[in-house]
């Protein structure tokens, strides 16, 4: 099977494709307009008008005198038209020496005379042939429309290749930059190219030029549109809104028309800002030579969008905002300097932006005195602006479930558990020996988490159960930890099998429930295995499992390992070490201080849930606070925070 080679389309025009021909029922409409002519022509009462009898003026008075004549109309023109009392009209002329005695002639032979200006006149005569000709008019036009390239026609009249961003010229949204807490590097920047726009002058004297794109990166819910809306919301030239989605039909050539009428707009306002929500819709990587699978509209819309930002004929005073959470996709000729010449990295906030977010998501809301921000945004890690968006109203909800309008301290811990875990179910969910068996995981995880020196704080232990956990252990990090120590990671280890390690000593067996536990740890040690280079066997070597999809872990795997099988059952080997050797250390560490594990169990059957200082007072440690001027250890809260696992351990 041969492939004939077909010349590329141009980036001005589609390609074009023979229009379909007119219909054939457009030659009846001719017929119809004829039709309703006529129909008109009968209906108004100005062509219906009856052929009256013309006498002369001796027969008028001859009639009169016979009493044959019923009425008369009297015109100023000497005119005069009348009706006989058989019921037929006439029309007559009345000479002007007719005087008083013509009258008094009249009167006395009983007619009912009426005196008249003029007929008929002339605008009524046009109103009516032009009621007359207006279904000639019509119809004819829509032949013409129809006889006429329908294809091209219909489509413009329909507008397929029109542009569907909405403007925002004088009516701006009312988002600023105050409302956007945190990010004060990302808002610096793109604050950068507003105020270029507003002033183009104070950055020519020195020579600089405005970038042509600003791409904003950053995983889902950090604020990458509240920032674009704060921009429209800021800057004193138009603003055009559009998402990624809506250039991509399933005609060929209809997103490269929207882009260009889109940017054709921005041209006619510049200077203007044109905002690309979610740009890796037609952004994404151009198929290859030898690609068996190619999309031909978005690769179009793609090229498109390159020759508009620095094409031939570059844009000029157009800047172009884009967001995105899957870089890794985008075309790289979409992202070199020239078209997107700054990326700003949109990251997860840090423990300070998260207090200045829940201020800002609690204005107008009652708070209770007990309801401290900084220890709502500690107990946050890894949450988003959108998470903690949810969180404030969830704890919204949950006052108003118990019929408050005042949200306290509880409202917001309830709020994280929900979010976190899942629906609280009442205890009565459990049997007793269910019951027994995870107040005894879960304050094994407690134990040995209060007993580690490097292993973030324990914050609160539940049997209550919640989603798919029957219990759950929250650790909350204490200050913002960017890097992983050794000593953290095997402590971790320890703390997720401390559960499955308190179950070994005090039932004697292993359960289910430490399933998601295992998953958590397992994961870990490979990770410290395979991309940390932390086991002297396999030695300082990474192999990355794939890449980020959405700036926040867990991409997808490679197709083959590259690594041959020796080096797999040597990571094998290694990660069962590690494991291994937390769940000694873990055992250990709760064969020594089983009096305070079985002090934890009753306390835990007792009151369900306790907080992380009765765990510290039961072990004899004073409970962590945050240290002076750094942090507690070298830890990453930041991609950590990713998988959640730091905030809880929840289990069964």
């Amino acid at each position: 099977m041969t492939k004939q080679a077909t010349p590329p389309p141009t980036p001005d025009k589609p390609a074009p494709t023979a229009p379909p021909p007119p219909p054939a029922w457009r030659h009846y409409l001719w017929l119809i307009a004829f039709g309703l002519f006529l129909l008109l022509y009968f209906l108004l009462p100005t062509t219906q008008s009856a052929k009256p009898v013309t006498l002369t003026y001796s027969q008028f008075l001859t009639d009169v005198s016979t009493h044959q004549v019923k009425t008369v109309t009297i015109e100023s023109s000497g005119a005069a038209t009348g009706s006989f009392k058989n019921g037929s009209s006439y029309t007559t002329a009345i000479p002007p020496q007719a005087g008083q005695a013509f009258l008094d002639d009249l009167q006395s032979n009983k007619v009912e005379i009426t005196a008249a200006t003029t007929g008929v006149s002339f605008g009524s005569e046009v109103v009516t042939w032009v009621i007359l000709l207006l279904p000639f008019l019509v119809l004819g036009y829509l032949w013409f429309r129809l006889s006429k390239g329908a294809s091209s026609q219909l489509q413009g009249a329909m507008g397929v290749g029109r542009s569907k961003a909405k403007v925002f010229d004088e009516e701006r949204p009312k988002t600023t930059f105050t409302d956007v807490a945190g990010y004060d590097g990302a808002k610096l920047e793109i604050r950068e190219v507003v105020d270029f726009l507003r002033n183009p002058d104070r950055y020519a004297r020195a020579g600089a030029m405005a970038p042509r794109g600003i791409l904003m990166v950053g995983p889902p819910g950090t604020g990458k549109t509240l920032l674009a809306r704060a921009v429209a919301g800021e800057a004193d030239v138009p603003f055009f809104s559009v998402t990624g989605s809506s250039f991509v039909e399933m005609f060929v050539g209809v997103g490269a028309a929207r882009v260009r009428d889109l940017f054709q707009e921005a041209r006619k306002r510049a200077p203007a800002i044109v905002f690309v929500d979610e740009v890796d819709a037609i952004g994404q990587r151009r198929a290859g030579s030898g690609a068996v699978v190619a999309n031909d509209e978005r690769e179009q819309t793609l090229n498109q969008l390159l020759a508009e930002m620095d094409g031939f004929d570059p844009a000029t005073g157009i800047v172009v905002l884009a967001a995105t959470n899957r870089p890794e996709v985008l075309d790289p000729a979409l992202l070199r300097p020239g078209r997107f010449d700054r990326q700003v990295t949109i990251p997860l906030p840090t423990l300070p932006e998260r207090t200045a977010i829940l201020q800002v998501h609690c204005r107008g809301k009652r708070l209770d005195v007990s309801v401290d921000l900084d220890v709502v945004a500690r107990g946050t890690p890894g949450f988003s602006g959108a998470d903690l968006a949810n969180l404030v109203n969830e704890a919204a909800i949950i006052a108003v479930r118990a019929n408050r309008e005042v949200l306290s301290g509880v409202d917001f811990d309830d709020a994280r558990d929900r979010i976190l875990l899942g629906r609280r179910e009442g205890s009565n969910v459990l049997l007793p020996e269910e019951k027994h068996a995870v107040a005894v995981h879960e304050a094994g995880h407690a134990l040995v988490a209060a007993l580690s020196d490097k292993a973030d704080p324990v914050a609160k232990v539940t049997i209550l159960p919640a989603g798919q956990a029957l219990g759950a252990t929250q650790q909350l990090p204490l200050v913002e930890r960017h890097l992983y120590g050794e000593d953290y990671l095997m402590q971790s280890l320890a703390v997720r099998l401390g559960g499955r390690a308190a179950e070994l000593v005090k039932l004697g067996q292993g359960s289910t429930g430490a399933a998601n536990d295992l998953a958590t740890a397992t994961d870990l040690a490979t990770k410290m295995v395979r991309e940390f280079g932390l086991s002297p066997e396999v030695g300082p070597v990474g192999y990355p499992e794939g890449g980020s999809v959405f700036l926040g872990g867990g991409g997808g795997a490679f197709s083959s390992r590259p690594f041959a099988e020796q080096t797999q059952a040597t990571i094998d080997a290694e990660v069962t070490r590690l494991l291994r050797q937390a769940e000694r250390d873990a055992v250990e560490m709760i064969s020594e201080h089983e009096a305070e594990l079985d002090e934890l169990v009753e306390l835990l059957l007792a009151k369900e849930t306790v907080d992380g200082a009765a765990v510290y007072g039961i072990v004899g440690r004073p409970e962590p606070s945050s240290p002076i001027g750094g942090g507690l250890t070298v830890a990453p809260g930041r991609a950590a925070a990713a998988s959640r696992d730091d905030l809880s351990v929840p289990d069964r």
